[in-house]
């Protein structure tokens, strides 16, 4: 009975997957890697607490965190058959530009805590594959010298100064590196409780004024805000600010961190080329609102007159699929490449950026859509 039971286990998928995610030491190279949460076990077992939290966290009980992932759950794929997909085809454009696939580098700060080569190293991974990537303005590589290494700007993300006059120099920087787009991020507004990465923070036994000197949390030696006095984040912003900033820039100006109809019509009214709707990976509010469910309203709400965008949990080809077919022009991963950039550097990213192409392109000729235009609502089915 008791051989029986074992040959069971053996044999197990479970068991399989329980024991891969528990020995990361089984793979020894970035194309080892079978799909993106295997850069994640090795990551967990790489990084030092506070580092760690700062990844994982979400904010409060975490629970918007898990529901970013569960939420796809809640969409089935209408699989359909006999139809030629010999030849997949996953471009797609933004703004007018053509892009190779649809899935983009979200905005990560702070990438040299878990590469010593940081955004750098991403932006050259970003160029071998032909990727988007966004810079934070909580970089730790200036947007000069990742602009080099990606061999044209990239998109940047935009945590608004306190000041008028921070605002105005931050942006008038970014144009000048020849920034082409603008995410303003406007989830953060109102501060939040990131009770994960604060707990773990206390458990780190290292010297943090080694890389922190002017302390944890500190904005100080932040490249992108050299010259920039005072905070980030002005709790005061309100959709004026957003008509200042379109009035302020040529750029194409895209929110980030919208989730609801209501907020979307008024990003349209007020001149924004694009919206993101995210909930900044469940590390905003605890809304209890996963970002695939956000969507269909806000691809409503503005009814094909601009670009939307969107991130949150996704870690699966089938996922960015579900996307698409619910109105997204493109979608952002975050954490899925900096679990390979801990791993494995430019090449873990690369890996990673591989495993969800090739989900992506799998999940495109299983459901019989052979092209990005092909992938509509017809395809899922809310459960």
């Amino acid at each position: 009975m008791r051989r029986e039971f074992l040959r069971f286990l053996a044999a197990s998928p479970l068991v399989a997957q329980a024991w891969a995610q528990q020995n990361p030491a089984a793979i020894n190279r970035a194309a080892d890697a079978l799909s993106v949460s295997d850069f994640e076990s090795i990551t967990r077992g790489m990084l030092p607490p506070a580092h760690l939290g700062y990844l994982i966290s979400g904010v409060d009980d975490d629970a918007t965190l898990r529901l970013n992932r569960e939420g796809f759950q809640h969409f089935q794929l209408r699989a359909r058959r006999l139809v030629d997909v010999s030849k997949p085809d996953l471009r797609t454009q933004v703004f007018g530009v053509p892009w190779e696939t649809p899935i983009f580098l979200c905005p990560v700060g702070g990438q040299k805590m878990f590469n010593p080569e940081g955004e750098v190293a991403v932006a050259r991974a970003a160029k071998a594959k032909k990727a988007a990537q966004i810079l934070s303005t909580v970089s730790s590589s200036p947007v000069e010298e990742v602009a080099r290494a990606l061999g044209t700007p990239p998109w940047y993300q935009l945590y608004m100064p306190a000041s008028w006059e921070g605002t105005e120099k931050m942006v008038r920087r970014v144009e000048a590196a020849g920034c082409p787009v603008l995410v303003w991020t406007v989830d953060l507004l109102g501060g939040r409780n990131t009770e994960t990465a604060e707990r773990l923070r206390r458990t780190d036994t290292r010297n943090c004024l080694s890389c922190h000197t002017n302390g944890v949390g500190s904005l100080k030696g932040r490249p992108m805000l050299d010259g920039i006095e005072g905070a980030i984040n002005p709790a005061a912003a309100n959709w004026a600010y957003l008509d200042r900033l379109r009035k302020l820039t040529r750029m194409k100006l895209i929110i980030k961190g919208i989730d609801t109809a209501e907020d979307a019509r008024l990003c349209l009214e007020h001149g924004a080329d694009a919206v993101v709707v995210s909930n900044h990976g469940g590390r905003a509010t605890e809304t209890l609102r996963s970002t695939i469910e956000s969507l269909t309203e806000v691809v409503d709400a503005v009814g094909g007159r601009l670009p939307v965008l969107v991130d949150g949990g996704f870690r699966r080809g089938t996922d960015i699929y579900k996307a698409l077919a619910l109105g997204a022009r493109a979608v952002g991963v975050g954490r899925p490449y900096i679990y390979g950039l801990t791993a494995f550097g430019q090449e873990g990213v690369e890996r990673v950026l591989d495993i969800l192409v090739a989900e992506l392109r799998r999940t495109m000729q299983q459901c019989g859509t052979p092209t990005i235009k092909d992938i509509t609502r017809a395809a899922v089915k809310s459960s």
